[in-house]
């Protein structure tokens, strides 16, 4: 007697929540709702604020040495410029990457499962991710903290960044980050907006994601052409605005004794 097969397993069917591959944040998830919301937040304000400013302000670098000098020098020179590095920069950039880590330990790729584009945008957005933290420890470490003071030394600045470009493995590594570091901006705004119910539908998100494909690639060209000026630019001096030694003006001393009258 012939028995029937066995049905086969329902196929996955990806969450009732998910649309085009997000997942929106929920205030039932509990504590991990607000540390999703402020690394959501983080990753725009300040963090994606600085990338934007920073990328700008290195497109000086296409101007020569004495150009990229001014431009340190002014950032450097802005009130509270220390605080505002540590409360806006390294303390926010600090946790955002280690929660980042965090979710992409604790997170399951579902590209085998679901092979649709959003989990693959998901996947090269935790890739990215890393490959971003790791240049950005570097390039922080290496251009901040190691070697010459360009806080102390802003005339430096280009001598120390074509130094280190001029080792080729130096110049791919910094193309390699660029390419991860905009992308990964450039998709965390699209998933910034999907997530907080900014672009609601997948008209908009898809409309919105031509916009962030246009921001992502601005920053990114900007970003290349600024590695590029550094290594085809002839070798620049160690210090464009070197300390001028400063300049004691000596009074001519004059004579107390007057010249008095001659009486006849």
């Amino acid at each position: 007697m012939a028995t029937a097969a066995p049905p086969s397993p329902p196929a996955a069917q990806p969450h009732p929540g998910i649309k085009g591959g997000v997942q929106p944040l929920r205030a039932g998830q509990g504590h991990s709702f607000f540390w999703r919301k402020l690394h959501s937040l983080t990753g725009i304000v300040p963090i994606g604020a600085f990338l934007i400013e920073h990328i700008v302000s290195n497109f000086e670098i296409v101007n020569g040495p004495l150009a990229y000098a001014k431009q340190v020098l002014f950032l450097n020179s802005l009130p509270l410029v220390r605080v505002l590095e540590w409360t806006l920069i390294f303390i926010p950039l600090a946790y955002h990457a280690l929660y980042g880590v965090f979710i992409a330990i604790r997170g399951r790729n579902n590209v085998n499962v679901y092979p649709w584009a959003g989990n693959w945008m998901y996947l090269s957005q935790r890739v990215t991710g890393i490959i971003a933290l790791l240049y950005i420890g570097y390039h922080v470490w290496s251009q901040r903290f190691s070697g010459v003071s360009l806080p102390d030394h802003p005339g430096a600045a280009f001598h120390k960044v074509q130094v280190e470009l001029s080792n080729p493995w130096m110049v791919a590594i910094y193309v390699i980050a660029m390419v991860a570091t905009t992308w990964h901006f450039a998709y965390g705004i699209w998933l910034f907006a999907a997530k907080w119910g900014i672009t609601p539908g997948d008209k908009a998100r898809k409309r919105f994601g031509y916009v962030c494909a246009v921001v992502g690639i601005a920053l990114c060209l900007m970003g290349l052409a600024s590695i590029y000026a550094v290594v085809n630019a002839p070798p620049a001096p160690e210090d464009v605005m070197p300390e001028q030694p400063s300049i004691t003006l000596s009074v001519p001393a004059t004579n107390s004794a007057q010249p008095g009258l001659v009486r006849q």
